[in-house]
């Protein structure tokens, strides 16, 4: 029995360690998480109790369209409910799009470093992947529309791109917006949105009413604390979103799922308070990373790409030894860098302390 060809050289998507299996492996009691971008504030108390309120219900089915959650995100953003798809995470969106619009024969184009499964569900439709490299860690927008042809059916675009956390601007997805093709859709990929604090963040809606080949792709898996649950959603003109419910497979959101993100999404003061936090965060790490001698990424997401100055493999094998799991740039294509996500402070000043060991010993073995 063989596999569909496109899909025998695909890697298996690596997530962060989890913290029970590096407890069981290294024999540590404690164990601080810093590897996959998660909210270490955890999620809404609301969410928690829209979640319990749902028990009774579990036997039956849930919603198969999210309703009231599709009402509440169309209600604050002035939307049209037929604009709105939920799936089990932006990672399904993701899939869905591939497989609704692109076939064997058709290109895609995206970043080199981004976030893989812009490429990796791609391929698994037979479309070809054109990767256009970074510059300066950002989206180069002029050389990825240089690449645009005939056949070119979607453009991915992170931002804040993953791994990196730089931003493109309004402006420069404004201006690349008007020179691309309407026939190619842009899908805007904004994960980590409700993180940034600059007030040149694009205005995605905006961008939405004046190109119809937009979709923008949002998570309640970061700032909204609830990535066990996978759900997220994507927001586009009416046909495009009527194009991808086509291929979305039924019931693809749990009850709970919804429960839990519509009540996270109504609890703004808890989303507030976080980006609040995560702006600190930020600003003790990299004062730390300055302190230190390493250069950084401007960080608009909550997570900084640091270049530590040495084979990132081994950093992360000596923060994972002491308790500490990051993202080495080793498996992202940074060979001397790595991903840290803004935890507490009580985890931020950990992983200083613990780095700084780190470094020491590796230092020393080199």
């Amino acid at each position: 029995m063989l596999p569909k060809k496109n899909i025998v050289h695909l890697p298996v998507y690596q997530p962060g360690k989890p913290i029970e299996e590096v407890k069981k492996e290294l024999g540590l009691k404690e164990v601080t998480k810093l590897a996959s971008n998660e909210n270490p504030f955890g999620c809404s108390p609301k969410a928690k109790e829209a979640i319990l309120a749902e028990m009774d219900q579990i036997s039956l089915y849930p919603d198969g369209a999210s309703q009231s959650l599709t009402a509440a995100i169309a209600q604050e953003y002035s939307l049209e409910t037929n604009q709105i798809i939920f799936g089990a995470g932006s990672d399904e969106i993701i899939l869905m799009l591939a497989r609704a619009f692109l076939e064997p024969g058709d290109e895609n184009i995206m970043a080199t470093h981004t976030f893989p499964q812009y490429k990796h569900n791609a391929e698994i439709e037979g479309a070809t992947s054109i990767e256009v490299p970074l510059k300066e860690g950002t989206h180069d927008l002029d050389a990825m529309l240089a690449k645009v042809t005939a056949k070119t059916k979607i453009i991915w675009i992170c931002n804040p791109n993953n791994p990196t956390g730089t931003m493109l601007t309004h402006d420069e997805i404004q201006s690349f917006m008007k020179r691309v093709s309407p026939q190619v859709l842009v899908v805007l990929d904004e994960a980590y949105a409700e993180y940034n604090v600059s007030g040149l963040y694009p205005d995605g809606l905006q961008l939405l009413k004046e190109h119809a080949n937009i979709i923008l792709l949002r998570t309640f898996s970061k700032i909204y604390g609830l990535a066990s649950l996978r759900i997220g959603y994507g927001i586009g003109r009416a046909e495009v979103i009527r194009s991808v419910n086509q291929v979305r497979e039924p019931f693809n959101t749990t009850r709970f799922a919804q429960a839990a993100a519509l009540a996270a999404f109504k609890d703004t003061q808890f989303i507030d308070d976080c980006r609040k936090a995560n702006a600190i965060g930020i600003a003790y790490l990299t004062e730390q990373f300055t302190r230190l001698g390493f250069s950084y990424y401007p960080a608009h997401g909550n997570f900084v790409m640091v270049d530590v100055q040495r084979p990132a493999a081994l950093v992360f094998d000596g923060l994972l030894r002491k308790g500490i799991i990051i993202r080495g740039g080793h498996m992202l294509g940074f060979p001397t860098s790595i991903r840290v996500t803004v935890g507490s402070q009580a985890q931020n000043e950990l992983f200083i302390q613990m780095l700084e060991q780190v470094i020491v010993d590796v230092t020393v073995q080199a």
